[in-house]
């Protein structure tokens, strides 16, 4: 996916209602997870990405500051985020718990 036109997220657009469903996508372009839901306790607002499994069962949450994603938008107003972490590296990731 060529990802240089799509439009990056000012910090007021990194909201729950934009940010929850959102694909993530390592650095050699492969599907690593979804954000399932957003931690705004703390200094720096962090998203629960759910990585592996299929159709959210099967998962391990993971947590990552948003500041580790660069969040976008595509022509068709999809919001999806990249991250230089590969799968395995977010499975390795501590499991996140509530």
């Amino acid at each position: 996916m060529d990802h240089t036109t799509h439009t990056r997220l000012s910090p007021a657009e990194l909201t729950e209602s934009n940010l929850v469903g959102a694909t993530i996508y390592g650095a050699d372009d492969e599907k690593v997870g979804t954000i399932s839901h957003l931690h705004h306790s703390g200094a720096v607002p962090q998203a629960v990405v759910d990585v592996g499994g299929f159709l959210g069962i099967g998962s391990k949450p993971v947590l990552v500051g948003l500041g580790e994603l660069n969040m976008m938008r595509d022509h068709t107003g999809s919001v999806h985020g990249m991250t230089s972490w590969t799968k395995d590296q977010l499975k390795n990731f501590p499991e996140h718990r509530h």
